[in-house]
């Protein structure tokens, strides 16, 4: 049994490897879309028009029947240098990390804002800790929610759930982001970083993630008064 348990581990990443990013792509934009679709249980669209960066992982993975693992692949984008618009999406896993699941729902939505150029220079790194190298928070939901707490302000990272119908703020602890080169040669058809992608204003995403920067358009039209991280790459 533990044998058996043991193969079952090995063969998640195997198992989302072979999903196409593309597909995945949709399916995070799909996210996006049904979350946002209700301004009263959403992300506060103020957070969206402040946020330097959008991490979207379509059905993160958890499998408490062999040690408690997770595993899911998203899409990040970051805000082009002009302070408009989104940068072409990267790929990132993640990978471990203590989630809360919702009534405990073996498949989780997640949502990641990055509020400010220090979680933003992070996020551009082959790895980082939530948590750890980067503070995150629960972020809040709804209209009228308050994004001016103490909590809020210091976070570099606001986290969002979607489980069995049910969006929320996550208190994202632990979970490890790393870009996945082998996923962004795939979508991209050529070897490309994080920092590479987001810092490419002239690299022509696909179609899916030209759905997606459309989308984050909308509900984040406002121009951000803090720099952008771009200019800074």
């Amino acid at each position: 049994m533990k044998r058996y348990a043991f193969s079952l581990v090995l063969t998640i990443p195997v198992t989302f490897g072979a999903v196409y990013p593309e597909k995945r792509l949709e399916d995070a934009v799909t996210v996006l879309q049904e979350v946002m679709s209700t301004p009263d249980k959403s992300i506060p669209q103020s957070l969206l028009e402040k946020a330097h960066c959008v991490v979207i992982v379509p059905g993160l993975k958890k499998g408490a029947f062999i040690f408690g693992a997770h595993y899911g692949k998203g899409y990040l984008t970051c805000r082009n240098s002009g302070r408009e618009g989104w940068s072409a999406p990267a790929i990132v896993r993640v990978e471990g990390g203590s989630f809360g699941f919702q009534f405990g729902a073996t498949e989780t939505d997640v949502v990641l804002l990055i509020m400010n150029s220090r979680g933003a220079d992070k996020l551009m790194s082959s790895q980082f800790t939530l948590g750890g190298t980067a503070q995150a928070a629960a972020g809040p939901v709804g209209r009228t929610a308050s994004a001016e707490t103490d909590a809020l302000m210091r976070a570099e990272i606001l986290s969002y759930s979607r489980a069995r119908g049910v969006f929320a703020g996550l208190a994202l602890q632990g979970a490890t982001l790393r870009e996945d080169l082998e996923a962004n040669k795939v979508m991209y058809r050529r070897s490309l970083t994080t920092k590479e992608i987001v810092a490419d204003a002239k690299l022509q995403p696909t179609p899916a993630g030209e759905k997606l920067i459309a989308l984050l358009s909308k509900y984040s039209s406002k121009e951000r008064d803090n720099a952008s991280p771009r200019t800074a790459l």
